[in-house]
């Protein structure tokens, strides 16, 4: 059996396809970059294409003929509009093409939550009005139409709604977090850290993504939330980390609208790496609901927040000396921190 993995040499990819492999599947691993073969399971084949090109997707499919496709490419955040919407509306229709040009009858969407914009209900359910935030939310929302369209043709296409999902390997703002608690500094949240903001391994979403591809069409043609069950206040959690750590670090209350002003000018002079996403909703309460998932699927999250930052650091920790110097815009990678370096100078504990 084998899955076209698209995105497959990024954060969420890399793990998908460690995880499918424990299930006797082997992953096409189909990226815009080459895959490091040390970091994949034996077998796994390596394609290197862009999903904006059904040309070369056609050739990976034709030639390595995968049972179903998890369709995870997406351009993020901190990429430019205009590739946004080209990676994830186009490529996500091109995805949907190539599946049925080829009779491929399942393909797996990772979505996201920003497809709710910054509601304020609580907990969200998978039938709450989708109001994006941003080119990546309203991509995000053009994909799903796109997949809506194509399930109404007769192709099975779970959707995936996942929370902000970190674990071992995740960089970007995680890295600066982990940078920040390793260094001693105080851990400034956005406000008092009093709001439930929910995070998601990336085991437990690679869990979610397997029973979409396994399960009944029936029942997996459809949109799920997940996210983890641990809905303690965002202090709590990011003292568990601190407390774990031993760094002297500790987590400290600001005062919400200075620092998010502060981060909207940092982000507008392109002095900080923190877009609106982060920090806007950074002190609201942000959580899903996962009864959809949990009762037709029987999915089941392993790992808390605190549990999921944890080995998020000590990943960090044990990879420290090979990071040095990389840096960049995906999660695999670290993130210039700009003016935010100034800021963990002073917040030295």
């Amino acid at each position: 059996m084998k899955a076209l993995v698209t995105g497959g040499a990024g954060f969420l990819g890399y793990h998908v396809a460690n995880h499918i492999r424990q299930h006797g599947w082997r992953s096409i691993v189909f990226d815009l970059e080459a895959q490091n073969p040390d970091e994949y399971p034996e077998g796994t084949i390596g394609v290197v294409g862009d999903v904006r090109d059904q040309t070369a997707l056609d050739r990976a499919i034709a030639e390595h003929r995968p049972g179903l496709i998890v369709h995870g490419a997406a351009a993020l955040p901190l990429w430019n509009p205009r590739d946004i919407f080209t990676v994830n509306v186009e490529g996500t229709r091109v995805v949907l093409r190539c599946a049925r040009k080829h009779g491929i009858d399942r393909v797996v969407f990772i979505s996201s939550t920003a497809v709710y914009g910054v509601p304020k209900k609580h907990p969200l359910e998978e039938d709450d009005p989708m109001i994006g935030v941003g080119p990546y939310g309203e991509s995000k929302i053009q994909a799903e139409t796109a997949c809506a369209k194509a399930r109404a043709e007769g192709l099975c296409v779970p959707v995936i709604r996942p929370k902000t999902f970190i674990g071992t390997g995740r960089l970007g703002v995680f890295q600066i977090l982990c940078d920040w608690v390793e260094s001693g500094c105080k851990i400034p949240l956005i406000g008092h850290g009093d709001n439930a903001y929910q995070l998601l391994d990336v085991e437990d979403l690679c869990g979610a993504i397997y029973l979409c591809m396994t399960g009944s069409p029936g029942v997996v043609n459809d949109a799920f939330n997940v996210g983890s069950k641990d809905l303690r206040p965002v202090k709590e959690y990011i003292g568990a980390l601190c407390e774990y750590a031993g760094t002297g670090s500790r987590p400290m209350a600001t005062n919400a609208a200075l620092v998010k002003a502060a981060l909207r000018l940092a982000e507008l002079l392109h002095l900080s790496p923190l877009y609106k996403w982060v920090y806007g909703t950074a002190d609201t309460d942000s959580h899903v609901s996962i009864a959809k998932i949990e009762g037709a699927l029987g999915w089941e999250p392993k790992y808390s927040n605190s549990d999921a930052l944890i080995r998020c650091y000590q990943w960090y920790l044990d990879h420290k000396a090979e990071l040095a110097g990389a840096t960049g815009i995906t999660h695999r990678v670290a993130w210039r921190q700009g003016v935010l370096g100034v800021a963990r100078r002073l917040l030295k504990a």
